[in-house]
């Protein structure tokens, strides 16, 4: 029995390092990403943006698919470019997830 642990555990760590450097990438691809039924976009205002760590703190509603009530608070960009679109005082609408116990904006727009 104890074989046979070594053996998929070696087999998944042989997996894991086989993988392309771009796939463990920490931005989000989002031509390969869609927004699940379940996730919506929610409304906000920009605070604070903090390009070199990645960061964006949002006054938001009510996230409904996450459960969470309306409050502020930080959120990591899925990916960094999406900072430069935004700036302090925006109104935005937004989908956020928890990737990995990190708060994660995978989508942002100007709120119309």
């Amino acid at each position: 029995m104890k074989t046979q642990w070594k053996l998929a555990i070696s087999a998944a760590v042989l997996l894991l390092a086989a993988q392309p450097a771009a796939a463990q990438s920490a931005s989000v691809d989002h031509s390969k990403m869609a927004m699940s039924p379940t996730q919506t976009m929610t409304d906000g205002e920009i605070r604070k943006i903090d390009k070199d760590a990645g960061k964006v703190t949002i006054k938001h509603g009510e996230i409904k698919h996450m459960d969470m009530p309306p409050m502020t608070m930080v959120f990591a960009a899925g990916d960094k470019a999406m900072l430069d679109l935004v700036k302090v005082g925006d109104k935005v609408r937004f989908v956020a997830m928890q990737d990995n116990g990190r708060m994660v904006v995978t989508e942002i727009q100007a709120a119309k």
